[in-house]
Parts: C-alpha cells; structure tokens; sequence
C-alpha cells in the first residue's frame, strides 16, 4: 500500500515498483488533492497492475478498510503536504496531513498487524532533510543522528511525524524504518516547485522566478533514484533504523536555473519542431530561455544549504544514485516536452 500514490514522488515509485515486481499487489491510496493526480497512474490501472483507493489518510475507518481489504503487509507513506511557501501561508493543512495523518496510519497499522492479522509486516516513512534544519556553506552534510531543527511549518510537522514513528516502534513494536531524502526532481512533479516550474515556463515564455540572490543550495536526488533507494531500505533495511537518501549532489539555485536554459536552448536547437508547438518561448526566436531569469524577494525562513551525507546507506545497504545530475535533468527536461497534455492543466491548479 503506498500513501500519496497520485503524487510526484509516490507515482514514480508505484512506477518503479510495478516494473520489477509484477507479481506484487499494489494498492495506491491517495486523497488527490491539488497535487495528487490520477492520470499518472492511468498507464497502471489500464493494465490491471495496481488497485487504487482515494482516500484520506486522516480517516481512520477508510485505512484501516483498506489494509483489511487487500491483506497489505507493507505500507510506504509518501502522502505529505510538502511545499514550504503554502506551509508559510496556510499551516494547517500540514498539521493535519502531516501529523494527524500519519498518527492515523501507524493507529490503523498497529491494530491490524499487531493486535489482528499478525502478519509480518513493515511500516516505511518517508522524510526529508528538512528536518536538520540549515547548513553553513562549510558545515558538514546533515547525518542520520543529528538533532532536528526544523524552520518551517512544513518541516515542522514532519520532523513531528517522524518522532511518531519512532515513538510507534520502541512504544507498540510496531516494524518501521524510515528515510530522510533530499530535493527530488523527474516526471510527474507537479509544477509548482523550482524544476518542473521553470521548465513549464520556459516552454511558455514566462519569468523564471529565483529567490533572492539564487545561491541557496540544495542536494538533489532524481526520482527514480529515490525509489530504488526505498526498495533498498525496505529489502535490506533494519527495523527501527533510519536511512538518508542523497543525490550527493549539491547546486546553487541560480546555477540550476542556468542549466536548464542551457539544456532548453539545445533542445530547441535540435528539434526546430518545438517552435512550432511552443511559440512564447524565448527559444522559438533564438533567443536564449536565460532571458526570463527574474529574481524575486527571498521568502520567510527560507534555509540556506541542505546537503544529505548518504554515507550509511551506501555502507550497509549497498546504495549508490544511478544519475548525475546531467543525465537526470536531461531526462526530466524531454519528459515535460512530451508530455504537456499531462502538466498544461495544472497550470491552472497551480
């Protein structure tokens, strides 16, 4: 059972899972939401490899029908309110999924593995590096024993989530793990954070908005890398421990800005098709997509430098990103061209 199914990172994971384990009952469980969107998964469904339920995660009698219903020995929680400029705006809604919703799963969970079908069974939750709070430009990357520091209402309310799990597993027993990843980027984001945005409006020749003076750093992880990260934990990984999943891969803002006009430039160059299809974008006049750059006034609490040391899941679980960053933006960049029936309505939601 995975939660926040129709979202960015849960779809591509309902993807990756599907292709190499076929045999497996997959059931996605979202709530969709503005950015939950069932038409990722419409490939699956249409061919009879998944289940899906909407639901919300916050009730309880709609979980705990579904874990009886399907017999679900492993649930992996991706749902999440997660994009910190709505958390700045409109925290409740991140209390509520974050916190109360998770508090419901692992209620529902504990009472039909631990007190009703006694399956074995495993409890997966995904984080983020948020948690740690900020870096230096020369601290040393966030490790799996530091202290939280959460700065936003957003990170707030996972690092509460995540203590939950914690709490669940030495309180009840129940079987959990968890991981803490950074920046994810690919198919299926929902166009409202920093890649899939300015890939969108490069393609409609919009401004690129970049906070403040763009040199805020983030580690980035590409999607499906992430997935193969959680097989890993949940295939190899020890119950009650916790797993940092990085890109190691650490980029300024403005830079990757910079290179996705670069790669945008080169692909309109290559395909003179695209003009035809995306007219007010700069690249359909020969003109560069670095001409929309436009900085913006910094937004409250925003942290400096995230950056994720992946040390320990390499060293016991054997996990290493498949992606540079080159190739996987590369990747992302062709998706959007060939998709836009997928991202154009959003635009709207956004």
């Amino acid at each position: 059972m995975v939660t926040g199914a129709a979202g960015f990172i849960g779809a591509n994971f309902v993807h990756y899972w599907a292709e190499k384990y076929p045999g497996d009952t997959l059931i996605a469980y979202d709530a969709l939401t503005y950015a939950g969107n069932r038409n990722s998964l419409t490939e699956l469904e249409d061919a009879g490899k998944l289940v899906f339920v909407q639901g919300d995660i916050c009730d309880p009698d709609c979980v705990s029908q579904t874990l009886r219903d399907h017999s679900v020995d492993t649930l992996v929680h991706f749902a999440a309110e997660s994009h910190v400029d709505r958390s700045i705006t409109g925290p409740d809604a991140f209390i509520r999924t974050n916190l109360v919703g998770t508090h419901t799963l692992l209620a529902a969970a504990r009472e039909f593995w631990l007190s009703g079908s006694g399956l074995p069974h495993r409890f997966h939750h995904v984080s983020t590096d948020e948690v740690f709070g900020s870096l230096t430009a020369e601290a040393p990357a966030f490790r799996e024993d530091l202290r939280y520091e959460p700065n936003s209402p957003y990170s707030a309310s996972k690092a509460g989530s995540d203590h939950l799990v914690r709490a669940y597993h030495h309180t009840y027993g129940l079987e959990v793990t968890t991981s803490n990843c950074s920046n994810n980027y690919g198919p299926y984001h929902f166009p409202e954070k920093l890649i899939p945005l300015c890939l969108t409006n490069i393609l409609d020749g919009k401004p690129l908005p970049v906070y403040g003076d763009g040199s805020n750093i983030r580690d980035w992880l590409y999607v499906v890398d992430h997935a193969r990260g959680v097989d890993a934990v949940l295939s190899s990984g020890e119950v009650g421990e916790t797993y940092n999943i990085g890109g190691i891969n650490e980029w300024r803002n403005i830079d990757i800005v910079e290179l996705l006009c670069e790669q945008m430039d080169q692909l309109f160059s290559e395909r003179p098709e695209l003009a035809r299809r995306f007219p007010h974008s700069p690249c359909s006049r020969g003109e560069s997509a670095a001409s929309l750059i436009t900085f913006v006034e910094d937004r409250a609490g925003h942290d400096w430098r995230y950056a994720i040391d992946a040390g320990k899941i390499g060293r016991e679980l054997g996990f290493v990103p498949e992606e540079t960053f080159a190739t996987g933006l590369k990747k992302t960049l062709h998706w959007y061209v060939e998709n836009e029936p997928w991202w154009r309505p959003l635009l709207i939601r956004r």
